[in-house]
């Protein structure tokens, strides 16, 4: 079956070089954050940021702390995906707000975060935790991005070889609160798109009945 959805899918590819002379449109990248800001997450935390750069002298200061790759400085806009930490713990109260949007008694609402606090409880114990935990649900928002902008025509590279610590420097972050999980890049293509190469459907699926 081909429709529009798998045309998308046969559109995007990790861009390496994007051209510098094209800007994505408001409008188009708006409608690229919305796929990430409406993505599913644990529990309905929503434990995501997305910081979106267009600076240039930024872009520039980026890109040597991750291992120097064009796309971070080519690409018309650069989206940093963060992580939460602060956010998704019980005592931020968070939380409790993320819950109560869904109308419900105190006792219901009580009774989720009971469930959330025990449940995650080895993973709300560290930072380091959450982060692994958060940082994972950010993938979703990613490739939900990536998909929405080959849907309309635009390119993007997911980056993962980057110098963590020296980008949240670089971008002030407060790591207590949000912590950098992926980078990815949109824009245009330069070239032409290379070869998909993927492993045959019967190779990757199993149908167990």
């Amino acid at each position: 079956m081909t429709n529009n959805f798998t045309k998308a899918m046969d559109f995007r590819h990790a861009c390496k070089v994007f051209d510098e002379s094209k800007t994505i449109s408001d409008e188009e990248m708006t409608y690229i954050l919305e796929a990430g800001r409406r993505s599913p997450s644990s529990f309905g935390m929503e434990g995501w940021k997305f910081l979106v750069i267009t600076n240039k002298a930024l872009k520039e200061k980026l890109r040597p702390a991750c291992w120097d790759q064009v796309q971070i400085t080519s690409s018309s806009h650069l989206v940093i995906v963060l992580a939460a930490i602060e956010n998704v713990k019980v005592e931020s109260g968070i939380p409790e707000k993320r819950f109560a949007r869904r109308e419900m008694s105190q006792e219901n609402l009580d009774f989720y975060l009971d469930l959330y606090a025990k449940h995650l409880a080895p993973v709300l114990s560290t930072d380091d935790n959450i982060y692994c935990w958060t940082a994972r649900q950010t993938y979703i928002a990613l490739g939900n991005m990536m998909t929405a902008a080959a849907y309309i025509g635009i390119d993007s590279c997911p980056i993962e070889g980057f110098e963590k610590e020296k980008v949240e420097e670089i971008l002030s972050l407060d790591t207590k609160k949000y912590q950098v999980s992926v980078i990815v890049p949109f824009g245009y293509r330069l070239n032409a798109q290379s070869e998909q190469l993927r492993l045959p459907f019967e190779e990757v699926i199993e149908f167990i009945k």
